[in-house]
């Protein structure tokens, strides 16, 4: 459904009939255009008061816009007035999450209406964990997947939770994906987790008992070219990725041409990925064609990242002042023990959820900061290119992605990484350590345009100081990381902004 298409459904919209409304509604949430949705489930809400799918149509509306606390009364609405619905329920108990509010108990009425969906115990143990209660939250999925081994979401997020809580996070999977009559999707989750893991042997392990099971099948042949690749076997890895006809496969190619910039071949990378690039709509590959432009001197290199529109530094100490109130709400958030396994973190905690949907005061003070310093951020970019992955022709809306806080402590810092599925990353400073004139002058600071770990000969094209409540907002393809900090607590917030759904692609 292309924008003009969903304002025709807009302009039409059959406002006294609630069965139709009601699927108009959903038509437009489905084409991804809750914005446009918004005022008219508003109205819907009030005409139809007694009806639970207006507010259901109206809470689904407000929780694609990033409006907790209007979903979370719109589905505390609609689940009073149909008790026994397991879908409003479910809902019921998301957007409490969402906001930051007790939803243990909301989601176990939701299991009991609805006791096939697995979402439902994904949710009921991110709530658990959220509310302190993780060794039940690892429990309830260990007993969960013990009866149901192949259901993979619950393996994969049982592992995350392990992995949080400093425990082996591959354990119950490693048992599993080794019993006969093993599934090729489970075994493929043990050598993915396993790389989420950092554990090259215990991945080169996963790998070959899945190779044992299903023969050579080419995502093992990619797998393995990326271990060996990381294990720094360049001719074994060399021999694996030239076994697959053809990486066709966005993702798959994304691992080829990381390893060849690790291995110096940037020429031989830009190759493999350009004729890739027009398909890459998840923006996996960008990342490594900047390196491979930069590696080889290549002037489009400044196309892609040199505009000095797409970074900004904004000072939101004004907009923002309470900072001990906000470190001091951010600390109690950080129940894990350990770093997320597929994320960038080292020697440190980070929150989960979407840290800017919760509703506390403090929170939606610091969305609302955060936001405007995007609004006036995307107001300066540079006009429109053709085929560029930031520069886009269309900047509405602005929807916060995923938001988080993350807890650095003595030498914790961040490894050079991206974000490519979104359109904009952010790191906002919220507490640091006290200086020192001891050590890296740069100790603490933000990096861009670098990645120590392919390309360590290649510096930054930018470092940036860090300052409690400066923000700093960049593309999200830009390679970033930071540099440790000597000691001390260092306490950040950062965001993705999701790409806006462009009018030439409908």
């Amino acid at each position: 459904m292309t924008r003009q298409e969903a304002r025709k459904i807009v302009a039409s919209f059959p406002k006294s009939d609630a069965q139709a409304a009601f699927a108009s509604g959903l038509s437009l949430l489905k084409a991804d255009y809750p914005e446009l949705l918004m005022p008219l489930a508003r109205k819907l809400s009030k005409a139809f008061a007694g009806d639970p799918r207006m507010h259901q149509l109206l809470g689904l509306a407000a929780r694609a816009v990033g409006d907790s606390q209007t979903a979370l009364e719109a589905f505390g609405k609609a689940a009073r007035l149909a008790p026994t619905d397991g879908l409003i329920a479910h809902s019921y108990a998301r957007a409490s999450l969402d906001a930051g509010v007790p939803a243990v108990a909301l989601f176990e009425r939701a299991a009991q209406l609805a006791p096939q969906d697995g979402s439902i115990f994904q949710g009921l143990a991110a709530a658990l964990f959220r509310e302190g209660r993780s060794s039940e939250a690892i429990a309830f999925l260990d007993r969960v997947v013990g009866a149901n081994p192949e259901w993979l979401d619950g393996q994969r997020d049982l592992a995350h939770l392990r992995g949080q809580m400093g425990l082996a996070p591959l354990e119950t999977l490693a048992h599993k994906s080794r019993e006969p009559g093993a599934s090729e999707g489970l075994l493929r989750l043990h050598v993915n987790l396993a790389l989420e893991a950092r554990d090259l042997d215990l991945a080169a392990s996963a790998l070959h008992a899945a190779r044992s099971s299903q023969g050579e099948k080419p995502w093992l042949q990619v797998l393995a070219g990326h271990i060996h690749s990381e294990q720094g076997d360049t001719a074994a890895a060399d021999t694996a990725f030239g076994k697959v006809d053809a990486l066709v496969d966005i993702a798959d190619a994304s691992l080829h041409a990381r390893h060849l910039v690790k291995t110096e071949r940037a020429d031989a990378a830009a190759s493999l990925i350009e004729p890739l690039i027009e398909r890459d709509r998840d923006n996996m590959l960008w990342p490594y064609l900047s390196l491979a432009w930069r590696m080889t001197d290549d002037r489009r290199w400044q196309w892609l990242e040199g505009d000095p529109s797409l970074v900004g530094v904004y000072d939101l100490s004004q907009q923002f002042g309470d900072f001990d109130r906000l470190v001091s709400y951010l600390r109690e958030l950080h129940v894990a023990k350990a770093a997320p396994l597929d994320q960038s973190v080292r020697d440190g905690t980070q929150t989960d959820g979407n840290l800017l949907l919760r509703t506390e005061p403090v929170i939606r003070e610091l969305r609302r900061a955060l936001l405007g310093a995007v609004a006036k951020h995307v107001r300066q970019l540079s006009p429109h290119r053709p085929r560029h992955p930031t520069l886009l022709q269309d900047h509405e809306p602005q929807r916060v992605s995923g938001s988080w806080s993350v807890r650095l402590t003595d030498a914790g810092f961040h490894v050079d990484h991206v974000h490519s599925q979104g359109w904009l990353s952010s790191a906002f400073y919220v507490g640091l350590p006290a200086a020192s004139s001891d050590g890296d002058p740069h100790a603490g600071w933000l990096s861009l345009g670098q990645s120590r770990e392919l390309v360590p000969s290649l510096p930054p094209h930018r470092l940036i100081e860090p300052k409690i409540g400066r923000l700093v907002l960049f593309p999200s393809t830009m390679w970033h990381g930071t540099r440790p900090f000597p000691q001390g607590e260092r306490m950040t917030v950062a965001f993705d902004v999701a790409r806006p759904k462009q009018s030439n692609f409908g």
